[in-house]
């Protein structure tokens, strides 16, 4: 009989013990727009998450949903991945906004992260990369290698995040090559890679030999390698399978500090409600290594901008700046300030066509 009662005594303390254990876990949980293996983008964000796991161990449990669509899908998927008992949720996508703030006035004991957004509350933060000093490399290295002087460009959606990134590119391209002309398609889409191939194949046929985009799949790659003499740049990770041509370098979307920083601030209970945008000088945002496609002199050029942007001697909008309508901007010297910036909704002088509704 004491067997029996020891025996038991033992279970409990086990079974205690190892629900204090599964208790003691901080569960992370991630929303993603695309799928991990889009290649660009939301690829880039898992690689985020597991070095979560690879830098914390047994101390978390990751969890993560790919391929929400913005909208009411992504708030019934957050709100599910609250009531499985996340700490912390990152919502990964500018659409993702209004309904992160939704369920985190719900889960008030939850902490949220919300990439690219621009709102905040008590238990959310938001976070962004400054991609526009990665743009300005590329635009160099564009208008620097283009033979036809025309640079096409692959959009999402018209958010600042993106009108940020055109301007960036072609003033950048325009000071390397005043000859260069942009020419822009809206794809309205973060992951589609039909449409992608599509936008790219259309751009290449009105006559443009360098490709940028700011939408998450390969499919512009591979369009561009089927053309001959078209060069490209990957997009939130390096795309290195496409180098070295058409991909010539790439913006590398850098997550895993932050990610892992954020985590540790969950558990040792420091964890507040910032607005966090970093660039190159944090790390957040790489260049990808610029391939022997591109001749020496514009490499050494391009990394030469991009250092002096990382020691913040060089912002990649400098005045003197006009809007494309013909007014004043930015004087000689003078460079725009974050506000401006964030909210960006208009293009510079030069770039023809108007910005979507």
């Amino acid at each position: 009989m004491k067997l029996t009662k020891f025996l038991a005594s033992a279970a409990l303390t086990v079974g205690l013990a190892t629900s204090a254990m599964a208790q003691d876990k901080t569960k992370v949980g991630f929303i993603y727009v695309g799928p991990v293996g889009d290649g660009g983008w939301t690829y880039e964000h898992n690689q985020g998450r597991l070095a979560v796991e690879e830098h914390f161990g047994d101390k978390v449990e990751t969890v993560f949903q790919e391929s929400v669509p913005e909208g009411a899908d992504a708030e019934r998927a957050i709100t599910q991945m609250a009531l499985q008992g996340a700490d912390l949720i990152f919502t990964t996508s500018f659409g993702y906004m209004e309904p992160t703030l939704s369920v985190a006035g719900k889960f008030p004991k939850v902490k949220f992260e919300h990439a690219t957004g621009y709102k905040t509350a008590p238990n959310v933060s938001t976070y962004s990369a400054r991609f526009y000093e990665g743009r300005a490399v590329q635009g160099h290295i564009a208008g620097r290698m283009t033979k036809s002087n025309i640079i096409g460009y692959i959009a999402s959606f018209p958010i600042p995040e993106v009108i940020r990134g055109i301007n960036s590119a072609y003033i950048h391209a325009k000071k390397a090559n005043p000859d260069v002309q942009f020419k822009i398609i809206w794809a309205y889409t973060w992951f589609d890679p039909a449409k992608e191939a599509d936008a790219a194949t259309a751009l290449i046929e009105q006559g443009a030999d360098v490709i940028l985009q700011h939408t998450d799949s390969t499919a512009p790659q591979a369009a561009a390698e089927k053309a001959e003499g078209v060069i490209t740049f990957g997009q939130a990770s390096d795309m290195a399978e496409y180098a070295p041509a058409p991909r010539v370098s790439s913006i590398i979307d850098n997550w895993a500090p932050y990610y892992i920083a954020r985590t540790q601030a969950v558990m040792d209970g420091s964890w507040q409600s910032v607005m966090t945008w970093d660039g190159i000088s944090a790390g957040m945002v790489k260049i990808g290594e610029i391939s022997d496609a591109v001749p020496a002199d514009v490499k050494a050029e391009a990394l030469a901008l991009k250092d002096a942007i990382a020691a913040g001697t060089n912002h990649p909008f400098t005045g003197p700046l006009k809007k494309q309508d013909g007014s004043d901007w930015l004087a000689a010297g003078e460079t725009a300030d974050d506000g401006t910036l964030a909210g960006m909704n208009f293009y510079v002088e030069g770039i023809e066509g108007d910005i979507p509704n």
